[in-house]
């Protein structure tokens, strides 16, 4: 025998209501309507950053690893202490020079391997092309650092055209989700 429900009583908690078919299909419609906009955004990014970086995919990939494991653990490391104390203007980050580090994390081409889940030949070859375009400092123990040029070749370049691109992206995404719930 199977139990009757009473339309009038309320829904117990373990049972979800059923959203009406036309919601379903209308979520479905805005979900499929953002992941075409996201899709066209990361592929426009995706062909920048081969036409960027003389039509090698793994060079941005490989430089941006880089710069995370440098700047990234001193970002990581100034947000913990600043947690404990007043806050105080932002400093830019140091970055390497021809003649060294001054500051940042070191990386190496190990470690980027294994960040990036490259072979380490790979990672090697792809670190020698990016310290003859200068956007990399290696020293001698194999400790990797990215550049002032890298950063103001790159760092103009997000904030000017990636930064805007991202943010009219978000914009377009939150219309089309606030259609479906409007």
């Amino acid at each position: 025998m199977t139990p009757t429900v009473n339309p009038t009583q309320p829904r117990s908690p373990e049972t979800p209501p059923q959203a009406a078919p036309h919601a379903q299909a209308s979520a479905r419609r805005v979900l499929k309507s953002v992941a075409l906009v996201l899709a066209r955004h990361e592929i426009r990014s995706l062909r920048r950053w081969f036409e960027d970086f003389d039509r090698d995919i793994l060079l941005p990939i490989l430089l941006g690893e880089i710069a995370l494991h440098n700047i990234g653990a001193l970002q990581n490391g100034v947000a913990r202490r600043a947690s404990t104390r007043a806050p105080q203007p932002p400093v830019p980050p140091p970055v390497a020079s021809e003649t060294g580090c001054c500051g940042l994390k070191p990386c190496n081409a190990y470690s980027i391997a294994a960040a990036t889940g490259l072979p380490r030949e790979t990672v090697r070859r792809k670190i020698v092309r990016l310290i003859e375009l200068g956007w990399i400092h290696r020293e001698e123990n194999g400790h990797l650092f990215i550049t002032e040029e890298a950063l103001e070749q790159f760092g103009s370049m997000l904030s000017s055209r990636t930064l805007t691109e991202l943010l009219e992206t978000a914009d377009q995404v939150r219309r089309l989700l606030g259609e479906n719930n409007g």
